[in-house]
């Protein structure tokens, strides 16, 4: 059975994704820490992060950087905060965001009900990051 993110990178379930390449995607999550917390995530339907190859690993921890980095740019933040929890979902994400104190890593706090429209400005600014960032060849136009 397919995963929420799944149906999510099929486009079966709206996202608004800032990255797309042959193996990732990253998109904003709709439970945010803070402005712009984007979720890096496999292609490839991996429940555990312990369970994936190397080369995938490697792969999204560069990705995640990269994202760290537009963020650091789009967003004014002390701080990149980068965690893989994995008990939401079942398929292995990293949860990439921009922060600026340990308040900011408390999960129980993600925001229920975000503004649609912010969401849209916040992945049009990450957009915008990336792509002056020279990552225009992997960044969806929305």
């Amino acid at each position: 059975m397919s995963t929420l993110f799944t149906k999510i990178i099929d486009g079966e379930i709206p996202g608004r994704f800032v990255w797309k390449d042959d193996d990732l995607v990253a998109f904003l999550t709709i439970g945010p820490l803070t402005d712009g917390h984007t979720l890096v995530v496999p292609r490839q339907e991996v429940d555990h992060w312990i369970d994936a190859d190397n080369e995938l690993l490697l792969k999204m921890t560069t990705v995640a950087q990269t994202i760290g980095q537009a963020q650091r740019e789009a967003f004014p933040c002390e701080r990149i905060g980068m965690t893989i929890v994995g008990f939401e979902i079942p398929h292995l994400h990293m949860h990439v965001w921009p922060t600026n104190s340990m308040a900011d890593f408390d999960f129980s706090q993600v925001e229920q009900n975000p503004d649609p429209q912010r969401l849209d400005a916040n992945a049009q600014k990450l957009r915008g990051a990336l792509r002056d960032a020279g990552h225009a060849d992997v960044v969806p136009e929305a």
